[in-house]
């Protein structure tokens, strides 16, 4: 069984402590019957699942007061049983970021009870294939036309691009160069214009795709905040989730340090439990040190922005940063003490190992978050 202490820490709350129990016996008695063999209909099978259970709920607030411990609890939970469980419940919370803190009353009461529900799935929509990392020179433009706005342009890598319903959009509307020249758009999947021109692949199987935009009309009412907040927009909106990307690595690795113990308890070399090999205990070790530190950067991190501060962007990076570096260090050592069965395709551990990648790339890759902390660390010096 999982670690659970953590749950003591001060960080939580006693309604933190029911909603992870709440969740740990939904997770064990449902997600092990979700068939993974199409992942589109397994990705629209975990919405439903989570909108009935209550738990998507949790990815958006009309009120825009996202509880931020709860939305990594979830992660956490959902990661260590599931990965495509986890990007389910993930992708109905970023990909409504921007209209939950954002939006208009009308596009809260259009779009978030049907996510909170599970009926409606959303993507985020910020990634240009010119631009990865470096937002600020995103290309895709948003031409004002009377009282519309008409979209020109591609965005790529985009989770749950080719089932989402509606999609947040980030494109150039010219009130100025680099970052303040960019909008926000709720742009509903059917507008017409908006084509999926190629379903991506990857090591891990989930939803994602390059969208066309081409002279997509949208009402200048579906811009979410003022005219050049895009980019504003998009960093508040990471701002929160990064936290919650780094609970889902921590989720990964805190099931590999289950199934390396119950490996190294249950196999025997020369007569004697694998465990009792010194190096295994070193590894083990580690790994639990592993665990723990990320988890208190996680939960710091989730903590800090719950309790007020309007930007966390320090502690998210920090979070984001180790947590899933070292989940895939923990991970590593999980498929190693396996030996040939953690590469055997199905294995836990071998299923672990591709679901992790991912995580040190989008929303911010590892070296970026570097560049992030050692920036914020100077601003924080020179007062």
């Amino acid at each position: 069984m999982a670690d659970r202490s953590f749950l003591d820490w001060p960080f939580f709350e006693g309604r933190h402590r029911e909603l992870a129990a709440a969740l740990e016996d939904w997770a064990e008695a449902n997600l092990r019957a979700v068939d993974h063999s199409d992942t589109d209909a397994a990705c629209r099978q975990l919405v439903a699942m989570l909108g009935a259970s209550g738990f998507a709920a949790h990815s958006g607030a009309e009120d825009g007061s996202l509880d931020v411990r709860s939305l990594c609890l979830i992660r956490e939970i959902l990661a260590r049983h599931d990965g495509l469980a986890d990007f389910s419940f993930a992708m109905q919370g970023l990909g409504t970021g921007a209209i939950s803190l954002f939006g208009t009353d009308e596009q809260k009461s259009e779009w978030l009870p049907l996510t909170r529900a599970g009926k409606a799935i959303p993507a985020f929509a910020l990634t240009e294939a010119g631009s990865g990392s470096d937002v600020a020179n995103n290309a895709m433009t948003a031409t004002s036309s009377g009282n519309h706005y008409v979209l020109n342009g591609q965005k790529t890598w985009i989770s749950n691009g080719g089932i989402a319903d509606v999609y947040t959009v980030f494109a150039r509307t010219g009130e100025a160069p680099g970052a303040k020249g960019m909008s926000a758009f709720v742009v509903p999947a059917n507008t017409e214009g908006v084509e999926v021109v190629e379903r991506l692949e990857t090591i891990a199987p989930h939803p994602l795709a390059t969208l066309r935009f081409d002279d997509a009309r949208v009402p200048a009412t579906a811009m979410i905040g003022a005219p050049g907040q895009g980019f504003k927009i998009a960093m508040s909106v990471l701002d929160v989730f990064r936290s919650t990307v780094a609970a889902a690595a921590l989720g990964f690795a805190r099931r590999a340090l289950d199934e390396a113990l119950a490996r190294a308890s249950s196999r025997h070399v020369q007569g004697a439990p694998l465990f009792d090999l010194q190096m295994v205990q070193g590894h083990i070790a580690d790994m639990a040190l592993d665990v723990d530190a990320a988890a208190l950067l996680v939960y710091r991190a989730a903590w800090t922005k719950d309790s007020g501060a309007p930007r966390v962007t320090r502690e998210a990076a920090m979070a984001k940063l180790f947590a899933t570096d070292q989940a895939q260090q923990v991970i590593d050592k999980a498929v190693q003490l396996h030996g040939g069965d953690g590469v055997k395709s199905g294995e836990t551990v071998e299923k672990l190992y591709r679901e992790i990648r991912a995580l040190r790339i989008y929303e911010g890759a590892s070296d970026v978050q570097r560049v992030v902390i050692a920036r914020q660390a100077l601003a924080d010096c020179q007062g």
